[in-house]
């Protein structure tokens, strides 16, 4: 039996591109993040975009940090500042190996420290009952790589101590697959 080989028109091959179009541009804005948010653009054009940031923290100047959080399964976090008049002035990744270290400096508060990374991923206690610390874990990508959790512990739960990467548990190998 022949084969029969339909010729499409003219109409047909642009709604075709058209659709095709259409699916490509869908896909490029679902890859949006707010890291593409450009200094200057407007806060209510963020909020239409993106939607409520996770937490916010008011800015001396009247302004707002804002930030947009993937946590608690997801490694990523941002944070946009915003003048008094709804402007970002400055947008940044928080969850990264350089935005932590900053943590090296200074007093930081609980307070301070959801203010600068966003609500942590999990929350929980370590130590001796007569020496309990109490530790946030961020999911981040340490060096930009590794799946990972940053823990930053609380001493007395009032002012971190210190803070230091690990593996996330979530990713381990735990059948020895990778061995053979």
């Amino acid at each position: 039996m022949p084969i029969q080989i339909r010729r499409l028109d003219a109409t047909t091959l642009r709604a075709a591109r058209t659709a095709g179009m259409i699916g490509t541009l869908l896909v490029l804005t679902a890859c949006a993040s707010p890291a593409d948010i450009a200094v200057g653009t407007a806060q209510a054009d963020i909020y239409a975009r993106f939607g409520l940031p996770t937490h916010t923290c008011p800015l001396p100047d009247g302004g707002q940090r804002q930030i947009w959080s993937q946590q608690p399964n997801g490694q990523y976090a941002w944070a946009l500042e915003t003048n008094a008049s709804g402007t970002v002035q400055s947008n940044e990744p928080v969850l990264t190996d350089a935005s932590f270290q900053r943590l090296a400096t200074g007093r930081w508060t609980p307070e301070q420290v959801v203010c600068a990374f966003g609500p942590p991923a999990e929350i929980g206690e370590v130590g001796l009952p007569s020496v309990r610390q109490t530790v946030w874990s961020y999911r981040y990508r340490q060096d930009h790589v590794w799946n990972s959790l940053m823990y930053v512990y609380f001493g007395n739960g009032d002012t971190v101590t210190r803070f230091h990467p690990g593996p996330d548990p979530r990713y381990e190998v735990k059948d020895g697959s990778w061995l053979r």
